[in-house]
């Protein structure tokens, strides 16, 4: 009885595994009204774009749905790649009120526990707005950043890709002017700020961020007058080489610009400190611009000089054909928008700037993922990489104002929005989908 209990079990295992092993996964047939190609900027009609286990199985006009698969129609959209905002701050969120838009009041007053929910939040406006990376550049608190990027990689929210960069690393004080009891005792600017000003501080802040879960580094060129010298900016990036990770420096004068491409830095945050001369030199080396334009209609975050002076300098930067980005910098509230609407709103500074609706898509989307390094894993509408696309009304390369309504997203192969209604139901899991690795 024994040994035939034995057999029984023996076959019913062989059964199940049989089974197991010819089952097919769901495939997901779109139907592509028009199919967006940014990188050659062009536009193909009546496309199929087959998706199975997450990724992007096969894209052409005459591809064969298989028996079975999921169709989604988009017939009428147009269907492209997802965005990149490569300067974002989504664990911080500064407004009138009650802080009258002073962010270090915002830090003094917001736990990191809470920064982090509030990540998460933003995290999915961005994503519903069609941003599926997003660069997050510090500012988070004690790691909120990381918190927020395992929580979408494990599989627990839905959110962007996230390329973050822990705590920003600058002289002591960071972007602010501590008094000597604030800095000493590392009280309430911290931990906003990773203190380095000598060359053991440098390579221990570089590897305390990559231990708790940075996968970038961000430095403060010269957010005090003395700044980090070209060796230092050297060290920085040699000592990120070793993890596999690149540099992006904060810079706010034009030494500080000076110094940081004279290192051979990765990518220069914000605007300020550009001339001429620099772009020249920036397009030569190869390094990127995350310039954070701000646009004059986000009232109150910007001047008109200042904005006059940003769409020169933009204009600038693409005529010396410097590699650029899409970036936001926009960690504050707008009453009224998402965080995702308010990045979307930068398009106003590209448009003032006249540069070619062609060659903004290419930055928000190919530029992007080089920028992020995640273009051979994720970002085109290419067989073997992750299923990220999402769908807009109308022709982007026609009017740039169609990025404004984003009717369809989908990340890793699962339907986040649809129908301009989000359904993020599916992404949430009570255990990890990835396996477990916690950085």
């Amino acid at each position: 009885m024994r040994r035939l209990s034995a057999v029984v079990l023996l076959l019913t295992a062989a059964l199940t595994l049989s089974i197991a092993g010819n089952a097919v996964a769901q495939v997901t047939a779109i139907r592509a009204g028009r199919l967006l190609d940014p990188e050659a900027g062009t536009v193909s009609t009546n496309q199929i774009v087959l998706v199975e286990n997450g990724k992007f199985t096969a894209v052409g006009a005459n591809v064969a749905i298989p028996s079975g698969a999921e169709v989604i129609d988009l017939s009428n959209l147009t269907v492209m790649p997802g965005l990149v905002d490569a300067h974002n701050h989504l664990a911080i969120t500064y407004k009138e009120v009650p802080e009258h838009n002073v962010y270090y009041f915002t830090y003094v007053m917001d736990p990191t526990p809470l920064r982090a929910i509030q990540a998460a939040s933003n995290g999915m406006q961005m994503l519903s707005a069609g941003f599926t990376i997003v660069r997050d550049m510090g500012n988070a608190g004690n790691y909120a950043d990381a918190a927020l990027r395992i929580a979408i990689e494990q599989g627990w929210i839905a959110g962007p890709t996230i390329i973050n960069s822990g705590i920003i690393i600058g002289g002591m004080g960071g972007q602010f002017w501590p008094t000597p009891e604030m800095a000493k005792e590392h009280n309430i600017v911290y931990p906003e700020y990773l203190d380095a000003d000598t060359p053991d501080e440098i390579v221990k802040a570089v590897r305390q961020n990559a231990l708790f879960g940075a996968k970038v580094i961000k430095i403060c060129v010269d957010c005090k007058p003395w700044g980090y010298t070209i060796d230092e900016i050297k060290l920085f990036i040699a000592e990120a080489a070793k993890i596999g990770f690149k540099v992006e420096g904060h810079v706010q004068t034009v030494d500080g610009a000076r110094r940081a491409i004279a290192a051979g830095i990765w990518s220069i945050a914000h605007d300020r400190g550009m001339t001429d001369s620099l772009h020249k030199e920036m397009a030569r080396k190869g390094v990127w611009r995350a310039g954070t334009e701000t646009p004059i209609t986000l009232t109150g975050h910007t001047s008109q000089a200042r904005y006059d002076n940003t769409v020169a300098m933009l204009r600038n930067a693409w005529e010396n054909k410097v590699p650029l980005t899409f970036s936001t910098d926009a960690d504050y509230y707008v009453p009224g928008m998402t965080r995702g609407e308010v990045a979307i709103e930068f398009i106003e500074t590209w448009k003032a700037a006249k540069i070619p609706n062609a060659d903004v898509l290419r930055i928000m989307t190919t530029n992007g993922y080089k920028v992020s390094e995640t273009e051979n894993t994720r970002g085109p509408i290419k067989r073997g990489l992750a299923a990220d696309l999402i769908a807009v009304p109308g022709n982007p390369l026609e009017n740039l104002d169609a990025l404004r309504t984003v009717s369809f997203v989908m990340k890793d192969g699962i339907v986040f929005k649809r129908d301009g209604v989000m359904t993020p139901e599916k992404f949430f899991h009570g255990g990890p989908v990835n396996g477990w690795n916690i950085r």
